[in-house]
């Protein structure tokens, strides 16, 4: 099973993968590793394990529909099987929906269908809630929609800040999209 990774940040959960595929542990191939702004840590995890990269960064395009055909374009070029959006920082559009339909995996730092967006973690504690945790399910067209493939849940201490409480997240979310890859690609290979 070939994968191509999307990050927007330091990669913290791409190093999980890079690390459960040198191991063995993961028995798949990542085609290459994509960015939505040039100079994140999640290209420079990629490039220094050996992992093809790429850039395309949102700001150097003149609008959403130029930047997600070029996004489009790059990770097509890779033929995965799937695309693991991974602290990636983007809404994609219909083509790239379109394109990777049913392939196209997101990673969420809630348990959806709860607290969706950017601020799920945030979300989470103004409401209350003394469970949270995490989700890696099928992106489709909405925000944080799909179907949901896997979860964790993570429990919400007294004391908690969003740094963290995001932190036991991140941790959960490490092992659940590794034990979902590697599901995944069991079934690709029966």
């Amino acid at each position: 099973m070939r994968i191509v990774i999307l990050v927007s940040g330091t990669g913290s959960n791409l190093q999980a993968v890079i690390d459960a595929v040198a191991s063995g542990e993961l028995d798949l191939e990542i085609a290459a590793v994509g960015a939505d702004r040039t100079g994140t840590g999640g290209v420079a995890r990629a490039a220094a394990a050996g992992i093809e990269t790429f850039e395309v960064p949102f700001k150097e395009y003149t609008d959403r529909a130029a930047w997600n055909h070029e996004l489009t374009r790059i990770c097509r070029s890779h033929a995965p099987d799937y695309v693991v959006s991974s602290g990636f920082m983007r809404i994609v559009g219909e083509e790239f929906i379109t394109a990777f339909d049913g392939t196209y995996l997101n990673t969420h730092p809630a348990l959806l269908p709860a607290f969706p967006g950017a601020h799920g973690v945030r979300d989470a504690l103004a409401y209350g809630v003394k469970v949270t945790g995490c989700t890696v399910h099928i992106a489709d067209a909405g925000v944080d929609t799909g179907p949901i493939l896997a979860q964790r849940a993570v429990e919400v201490h007294e004391d908690d800040t969003e740094d963290t409480l995001h932190g036991r997240i991140k941790i959960a979310e490490r092992t659940l999209l590794i034990e979902t890859l590697a599901s995944l690609a069991d079934r690709h290979t029966v």
